[in-house]
């Protein structure tokens, strides 16, 4: 992950994490690839936590693998906190995602999510950008309390965003910080029996499915490029993508 995406956890984690309690914590999308040196784990070492690291795949910081990618294997309501940085914008079906996370959250409980609402595609499968209203929908969507929703947009120029000012000191990414959390209160019993029926289908088709891989990348029309389209501005090499 990039410093920026790491410095927005570490506020949440100071924000919503009291030192003076334990939390089991669970990491999604833990692994860190090569040349990456930056993770929660390091994070919460100030902190009494449970961790686990859990993803798709095996690897560094990853504690247990996901046997179906939209299944996290852990029990209902035992997690305190669930953290996710800069892993959503590769999950296809992310509202599977957030709905498993739900299920593992316990009443009172906090999930950060952090994730791009720009930048350059990279790694095999880059799906999604979020804003601050696409948290509001997934915490619609899976029935969790939405806490904060914030978006590093780049700076005004008149009544809009300067999008051609983006640069290494503007924050690339333009992180986006969700911070959920699942009501104390339990829902009455016709709404949970609902929710649970629609998140059991919603994970079994995610995962039958699995991702886009079935799916060939098509080629674009020949008039498709714009003329006077701005020129990219390439990622910053001193920060290392996920």
């Amino acid at each position: 992950m990039h410093q920026s995406a790491y410095d927005q956890m570490a506020l949440c984690v100071k924000e919503y994490m009291p030192l003076t309690k334990r939390h089991r914590v669970v990491d999604l999308g833990s692994r860190i690839s090569p040349g990456q040196s930056l993770t929660h784990r390091a994070l919460l070492a100030d902190h009494k936590v449970d961790y686990v690291g859990i993803d798709v795949l095996d690897g560094p910081n990853v504690d247990r693998v996901m046997t179906d990618p939209y299944r996290i294997p852990l029990k209902s309501r035992s997690a305190d906190v669930v953290i996710s940085g800069q892993a959503f914008e590769h999950i296809p079906f992310f509202w599977a995602s957030i709905m498993e996370i739900g299920r593992v959250l316990r009443p009172g409980g906090h999930a950060f999510i952090t994730a791009p609402s720009r930048g350059n595609a990279h790694d095999a499968q880059d799906c999604w950008r979020y804003y601050p209203d696409g948290f509001r929908a997934m915490a619609a969507y899976c029935g969790l309390e939405l806490r904060e929703a914030f978006t590093d947009f780049p700076p005004m120029k008149g009544i809009r965003h300067d999008y051609q000012a983006i640069d290494a000191k503007h924050a690339y990414w333009g992180d986006s910080v969700g911070v959920f959390r699942k009501p104390r209160q339990a829902p009455h019993l016709p709404y949970r029996i609902s929710r649970a029926i629609v998140r059991e289908v919603t994970i079994r088709w995610a995962n039958h499915i699995g991702g886009v891989e079935g799916i060939p990348v098509p080629g674009a029309h020949p008039d498709r490029k714009l003329a006077g389209r701005p020129k990219q501005v390439p990622a910053p090499a001193a920060e290392p993508v996920q």
